[in-house]
């Protein structure tokens, strides 16, 4: 069976005009932000349904519906299955792909990575916002498959930052990889993300911008390597309205 992990939504129509060949799975997860805490994936789930519910109002049997659903055929791969990993290179992204490749590191699948290659270095941060069908199958001819150290280095990089072990983040993202060409940088973004997108809003916030159109365009321009969205900017201006 061969699996395609997208992004998000936003690639949904893009990808079915592609014809590739696999079942489609679409991460709807925020992993950056919120509560990771769960000894067992029924619990984090759970709790993770909680924080949504807390943070966007969202009825927790959607999160099991539309969330947890597409994450848990991972846990049934077996060594014959292929499964495509298309996630971008910032942070959100980043820690979505790690929290995928936990769950089939010890799968033995053939496990791919599908980058937005066609981004220059100056668009890195953009990932396949305005990829077209054509655009994805070229990004899928480029496709790298992972060896086993570097699935477990995804597997390990989830771990650290599921418990904010800054110290091993800072380690593990230090080393260059072929996989994960940024990962310097969104190691540092990682290390910082409790407090250093704060401190970037309150900046922007204090220059005279209030709208927030232009406060988010403004964050994205500053620290783009977050992959920050409107609402996890939003949800950060209410905790400073607190």
């Amino acid at each position: 069976m061969i699996y395609h992990v997208l992004p998000g939504d936003a690639q949904v129509n893009e990808f079915k005009q592609t014809s590739l060949e696999g079942e489609m799975l679409v991460c709807r997860e925020a992993l950056v932000e919120g509560d990771l805490s769960g000894d067992t994936l029924d619990e984090f789930f759970n709790n993770r349904a909680a924080f949504m519910n807390q943070t966007q109002d969202e009825d927790p049997s959607l999160y099991n519906a539309n969330v947890a659903s597409q994450f848990r055929p991972l846990r049934d791969l077996v060594g014959s299955d292929e499964i495509d990993l298309w996630f971008e290179y910032e942070l959100f992204c980043s820690v979505n792909l790690w929290f995928c490749l936990n769950l089939v590191a010890d799968s033995g699948a053939a496990a791919y990575l599908v980058r937005p290659s066609h981004l220059s270095y100056q668009d890195r941060w953009n990932g396949f916002a305005n990829a077209d069908a054509e655009t994805l199958r070229e990004c899928f001819t480029h496709r790298l498959r992972l060896n086993e150290s570097e699935i477990k280095l995804g597997a390990d990089l989830w771990r650290a930052f599921k418990r904010r072990d800054v110290e091993t983040l800072t380690r593990l993202t230090s080393t260059p990889s072929a996989a994960y060409p940024y990962l310097d940088e969104v190691g540092r973004a990682a290390a910082q993300i409790d407090t250093l997108p704060t401190e970037i809003l309150a900046e922007i916030k204090s220059s005279g911008i209030n709208n927030f159109s232009e406060i988010f365009l403004e964050f994205r321009r500053r620290a783009g390597v977050f992959g920050f969205g409107d609402a996890q900017v939003k949800n950060i201006m209410a905790r400073q309205a607190d």
